[in-house]
């Protein structure tokens, strides 16, 4: 019964993510071709509400569902590592048309063809378990 509120927002994600089509496979091209601006207000809305939510959070001392404080560590300066994820996450992005989010909710309207993406995030997700202590972090 716990997990009811957490399977109701991903619902809840899913219909707002359609419905805004941002599991559009054309919009996703439109934004990697420029020529929309769509997908790039989407996404700085997503960054100015999770800008606004941990301000919100740091300075109203907000606690955890267990009550304790939330701490939001600072990442460090920028590095290679950073580009290289951005890099292949990018290209799996442009080359699949469609980030991790929306894999499940893409499944759900049909396209079946998402559960081989499913399978590679996977597999991609297993691999870098094998060799996450040889990756420089």
């Amino acid at each position: 019964m716990n997990a009811l509120k957490y399977i109701l927002v991903g619902f809840v994600f899913g219909i707002v993510l359609t419905k805004s089509e941002a599991v559009s496979w054309y919009r996703i091209y439109e934004m990697f071709e420029f020529q929309s601006f769509h997908m790039y207000g989407i996404i700085m809305v997503a960054i100015a509400t999770g800008v606004v939510g941990i301000q919100i959070i740091k300075r109203k001392n907000i606690k955890d569902i267990k009550g304790l404080p939330i701490e939001i560590i600072d990442k460090e300066p920028g590095s290679t590592r950073f580009w290289v994820g951005g890099i292949f996450f990018g290209l799996g992005w442009a080359l699949v048309g469609s980030c991790p989010g929306p894999i499940f909710i893409l499944i759900g309207a049909g396209f079946l063809p998402m559960i081989l993406v499913l399978f590679g995030a996977l597999f991609g997700t297993f691999l870098y378990g094998l060799f996450k202590d040889k990756l420089p972090h």
